[in-house]
């Protein structure tokens, strides 16, 4: 399960979630065009912003980003919009950047993604 801060929020504002459909389309030597989708379900994606984090919510983060292995792990994440729990996330990244500008100035970005079943 991804991590909560001590408010108990997953993200802060302003808060970004993409929604996704993977079409292809096929080019006859006509010129027209047939297009399918590869996957009939929509995939989301949230782009987690977070500010003034102090030392142990930053601490948190980085020891999930590591127990999780960056984008090879699987977890469960709840969407802070309408409560729906999506069994099977991942992170974008491989790497976990921060800054911690002073003391509970921390900031990151992290990326989720919505994975196909």
């Amino acid at each position: 399960m991804f991590p909560t801060l001590k408010t108990g929020a997953v993200m802060q504002y302003p808060a970004k979630r993409t929604l996704q459909f993977n079409t292809d389309t096929i080019r006859f030597l006509d010129g027209t065009e047939q297009r399918f989708r590869e996957n009939p379900s929509v995939l989301h994606r949230w782009t987690i912003q977070l500010d003034l984090l102090d030392e142990s919510e930053l601490a948190t983060l980085d020891q999930f980003f590591v127990s999780d292995q960056g984008r090879f792990g699987s977890f469960s994440f709840t969407d802070p919009w309408d409560g729906t729990v999506y069994p099977n996330c991942s992170l974008a990244a491989d790497t976990f950047g921060f800054q911690l500008k002073a003391e509970m100035r921390g900031k990151t970005t992290l990326t989720v993604c919505q994975n196909r079943t």
